[in-house]
């Protein structure tokens, strides 16, 4: 374990801790405020331009030595472990348990991708050996692998400041593909940005990976997204945020004179189906798990289901009134920013102003806080009011009750793209369920059952994506091994000597 790490407020550029001109304050929960030096395009260029010299060394390097370094800043970031739940404690508000287990899935995903490109599946290696008296035209030596994209930006998100941030997927999946990362420092949590920033440069130098293989810009202006997803240099970017901000990001990408790919994750309103058989069976159990999974983490959560579609009648009223009934003994609780305080009031106040039934009482909650609103709506008037499917990041619900399962299918299939899909159904619910899944399998990234949506396995087989607005690539995923192909191309060697080609590709015969 490390001593508490001193926070400088400076960018990590190829290995150097740098200033800059301007500076803005932290908002912590508690404590103080401090000053982090807050940086624009001068940086970004002078990081991407330091990745770029980096890929041509690190886009080179060995599986094996790629791997021991995401362990390596795994490690350095364990050392830090107390000082790192400590301030992101102070920044976030979450709680030190909630902060010491995404810790832990965060050094998880950096082994399991090291342990993903150790196995060297992923390189999809093909190869068709040359027919030179294949007749009427000879075939040549041709073959195939998968190859890192080049340098790649990254922005964290501010609900998960270790999982989605400096060291999270994205940077842990760029890096094991062989892609240096220029991170965009989120400033809602600056200083734990900076603590992991120095365990990455320690594993640096520690495996002696370039300089310029990782930096770290602190801001909190549009200028320097901006100039990191249109700087030349940068050939991807990862992105986990607001519809707003991501929308603007990816259309400044996609009007770079070379367009490059935007992985963004935009929001979701993850609906829930409750069938028919499983509500007669457990209605008021269901509906307390449903208030568990909205509230948690005053439901900054991207997979929190806001939406619940619920089969009118008495049993739907059970279901409702189990819920309800933890809603209104839930205490506002602190968000993670102000301006995350700020959006969900105004998205509540949007709901309140809709003409939905508001079934929690009205809270008072401070300028940081937020606290549960459930509305409900019948499946017609939600049809017929597209405005609603808008994404109240927070503990909002809406209830959406269906008269039929008719009417259930209907709605499913206006959604727009959603992370995930969730059945609450039971084995009577077979033959009721089926005629989702095509719906459902369309439109989002996860379909479950029997389960909510909060929490995210980092496993091979996981999927944390889906159609267009839930994230930007709808063949893509941003937890789980599948994610290190958003850093990849595959590139074909015909004919090239053997002392040319990367090194998984030689002596195949």
């Amino acid at each position: 374990m490390l001593d508490a790490p001193l926070i400088t407020g400076q960018h990590l550029i190829a290995g150097t801790w740098v200033t800059s001109e301007n500076f803005f304050d932290s908002d912590p929960v508690t404590g103080e405020a401090e000053s982090f030096y807050a940086g624009g395009a001068d940086e970004i260029n002078e990081a991407a331009t330091a990745a770029a010299a980096a890929f041509a060394e690190y886009g080179w390097t060995t599986r094996e030595a790629r791997a021991a370094f995401l362990e390596k800043i795994a490690g350095e970031i364990e050392a830090r472990g107390p000082a790192l739940t400590q301030i992101a404690m102070a920044e976030t508000g979450l709680p030190a348990a909630r902060l010491e287990g995404e810790r832990g899935r965060t050094c998880g995903q950096l082994r399991l991708f090291a342990a993903h490109i150790r196995d060297g599946k992923y390189l999809d290696i093909r190869h068709d050996s040359a027919l030179p008296d294949r007749a009427p035209l000879p075939r040549p030596d041709l073959r195939l692998m998968q190859r890192p994209v080049g340098p790649v930006g990254v922005f964290g998100a501010s609900n998960f400041p270790l999982a989605f941030s400096t060291a999270g997927g994205d940077t842990a999946s760029a890096l094991a593909a062989g892609c240096p990362v220029v991170y965009k420092g989120h400033p809602g949590h600056p200083g734990t940005c900076e603590i992991v920033a120095q365990a990455i440069a320690a594993a640096i130098e520690a495996t002696g990976m370039p300089k310029g293989t990782f930096s770290m810009v602190q801001s909190n202006t549009n200028e320097a997204g901006g100039a990191l997803v249109q700087h030349p240099e940068i050939k991807a970017v990862g992105f986990t945020g607001s519809f707003g901000g991501g929308k603007a990001l990816f259309d400044l990408a996609m009007a770079r004179p070379e367009p490059i790919p935007f992985f963004g994750e935009l929001g979701s309103l993850n609906p829930v189906f409750v069938m028919p058989a499983a509500l007669a069976a457990r209605g008021a159990a269901m509906g307390e798990g449903w208030a568990q999974s909205l509230t948690m983490g005053v439901g900054q959560f991207c997979t929190n289901p806001a939406l619940v579609l619920l089969p009118e009648g008495p049993e739907g009223d059970a279901f409702a009134e189990a819920a309800l009934r933890l809603l209104n003994e839930t205490a506002p609780q602190p968000m993670l920013t102000a301006g995350t305080a700020s959006a969900y009031a105004k998205g509540v106040e949007m709901l309140s102003g809709a003409g939905l039934d508001r079934l929690t009482g009205a809270q008072t909650c401070s300028i940081r806080e937020g606290a549960p609103a459930v509305f409900q709506v019948k499946a017609a008037d939600w049809l017929a009011r597209p405005e609603l499917a808008r994404e109240v990041f927070g503990p909002a619900g809406i209830l959406i009750r269906t008269s039929s399962p008719e009417e259930m299918l209907k709605v499913a299939k206006g959604f727009h793209g959603q992370l995930t899909a969730t059945l609450l159904m039971d084995d009577a619910d077979i033959d009721a369920a089926k005629p989702l899944i095509p719906v459902l399998e369309s439109k989002a990234g996860r379909v479950l059952a029997n389960a909510f949506p909060t929490g995210v396995e980092v496993a091979d087989a996981m999927v944390h994506g889906g159609p267009f607005p839930a994230s930007t690539n709808f063949g893509a995923t941003s937890v789980g091994t599948m994610a290190i192909r958003r850093f990849l191309r595959p590139v074909c060697y015909q004919n090239l000597p053997e002392a040319l080609l990367p090194a998984d590709l030689q002596g195949l015969g």
